[in-house]
């Protein structure tokens, strides 16, 4: 299926995971992203919420599903899918397996590696692995998350007989906003999600072109953010707890910026 413009993140939800993602998913999101990470997601709440949201007439074949392989530097090794001793398909199978059993669903649209991993050859074979979960028509698509360095995408694109179609990344100042990764995926017809988009760039809301365009759209100013990431091509992940907030986040299908105020916007990055 055809990714929505915004993605529902599920991180640091904790307790309150599947009372959100139902919200969320009643409110008009159409995309949900979690990962197979104890840590950091209630990977197991975001199938509760999921099937909640079912049951008051959600469809199921309308929801982006992504989740992720999270490698063992990410993982808090007393509470993890899989064992330290694994080896690193092993450590692979059983956390995809777990992300289904959590998510209780057989396909899922969108499976990332969570973060770059060495050595390289291991992550060369997940990769290879992921491959052929797309063959066997268990996940639609695949890719990566948090890799800044472009000659590991370019060099992970050229190998890959079943191409990333997803970089999702963290979009800040201290990573050039990605300019190199985002041109790269451009080309390639990789789509490129990003996260903290609020959170990392305070000094972006303030500026006074975004303050104007705000007032002068009658919108709010993340709304007028999430709005020029849409124009720029990218598909943010929104994190928020609040209902109004989700449903005036999601009406920024209902307008556009003009390419002038794209620019204005664009010349800060």
């Amino acid at each position: 299926m055809i990714m929505p413009n915004m993605i529902y993140g599920t991180a640091w939800k904790q307790e309150d995971t599947a009372s959100l993602v139902e919200e969320a998913l009643l409110c008009g999101f159409k995309a949900i992203d979690t990962a197979c990470q104890p840590k950091h997601y209630r990977e197991d709440l975001v199938g509760v919420g999921l099937e909640n949201a079912i049951k008051k007439g959600i469809k199921r074949e309308e929801i982006f599903l992504q989740t992720k392989f999270t490698p063992l530097s990410g993982q808090d090794r007393a509470n993890m899918p899989y064992e330290v001793s694994d080896d690193i398909l092993i450590q692979l199978e059983k956390s995809f397996y777990k992300s289904k059993q959590n998510l209780k669903v057989d396909f899922i649209d969108s499976y990332l590696i969570h973060s770059p991993f060495a050595p390289l050859e291991d992550l060369i074979k997940v990769y290879r692995t992921m491959e052929e979960f797309v063959t066997s028509k268990e996940v639609g698509q695949i890719g990566i998350s948090n890799c800044y360095d472009i000659n590991l995408l370019s060099y992970l694109y050229d190998i890959a007989k079943v191409k990333p179609r997803v970089i999702q990344n963290r979009f800040y100042a201290q990573s050039d906003y990605d300019k190199e990764i985002r041109e790269f995926a451009r080309q390639k017809g990789i789509m490129y999600q990003c996260f903290w988009s609020l959170t990392a760039n305070p000094h972006l809301l303030k500026l006074d072109e975004v303050q104007t365009l705000a007032k002068n759209y009658k919108r709010t100013v993340p709304q007028i953010f999430y709005k020029f990431l849409n124009h720029l091509g990218i598909t943010p992940l929104n994190g928020t707890t609040s209902k109004t907030h989700m449903l005036e986040d999601l009406d920024i299908k209902n307008f556009s910026l003009e390419e002038d105020e794209v620019n204005s916007i664009l010349r800060y990055l």
